[in-house]
This record gives C-alpha cells, structure tokens and sequence, in this order.
C-alpha cells in the first residue's frame, strides 16, 4: 500500500507508531471540521483513538462476519425457487439439440417491424381514431 493514498503529505514520511498517534486530520478526507467533531463527540484525538474507538470495531466486526455469513435454510429454498421459475420462464435458454431437425427461421409470420409498429402502436392508434369517428 502506498502510504500516500491515505496520509496527508506533511505526514507521508512518518513511521506507523507516529502515524497512529497522528491527529485524525491526518488521514486523507478527514478535516479539521471534521476532527473537531471527532474530538468534542466521541474524544477522539488521533489516529489511533479513532482505531480504537468501539463503534468503528463493532462496524468492522459486523462488515466482517456479514461477509462470512451463509444463507440460512429457508433462504437457501427460496432461492432455488427463484432459480427453478425462471428456469420455466425462460425455456429458450436452454440448447437445442443438433439433431431436432429444427431449420432457420428467417422472420416469424407475425413479427412486425419494431421501427412502425412498436407493441401494436400503430393498431392503437387506428382503433382510437374509429373509436372517434363512431
């Protein structure tokens, strides 16, 4: 890690136990707005009161075995039901076998040209303009 990427330049040449021992304004993004609030909320001076303080541990704690954490039965069923529906749903997915004599289809017979008649607008339109006339 390039210990530029996270310090300020004025402490870029320090050592980790200088580093921790930094103010929180040291790390990049941190403020002095923001150190100050740091300092008067939750007594945070440096970096390592920062480190230490219990509500960054119980975040990185929770991050961490939320990552860990398996589906849980009931969850596992649901998801292969949701795999198995939209195995059904779409059926095209699937390969079709080499020797099922299927040939090319070059336009379906009731296809229609997307760019005139987009969802039937075109249908649409004529029945709304019957439906005026009537």
């Amino acid at each position: 890690m390039n210990i530029h990427t996270i310090v300020e330049q004025e402490h870029a040449g320090k050592n980790f136990k200088a580093l921790a021992d930094a103010p929180v304004s040291a790390l990049k993004g941190v403020s002095e707005q923001a150190a100050a609030f740091l300092k008067s909320e939750f007594n945070v001076v440096s970096v390592r009161d920062l480190a230490n303080l219990h509500f960054v541990k119980w975040a990185s704690a929770l991050a961490t075995l939320a990552d860990e954490e398996e589906m849980t039965t009931e969850e596992k069923a649901k998801d292969e039901l949701l795999d198995g529906a939209v195995e059904m749903t779409f059926p095209a997915s699937d390969p079709i076998s080499v020797d099922s004599g299927i040939t090319r289809i070059e336009v379906s017979p009731e296809k229609v040209e997307a760019h005139s008649d987009h969802q039937h607008a075109g249908k649409q339109e004529v029945d709304a303009k019957a439906a005026k006339r009537a």
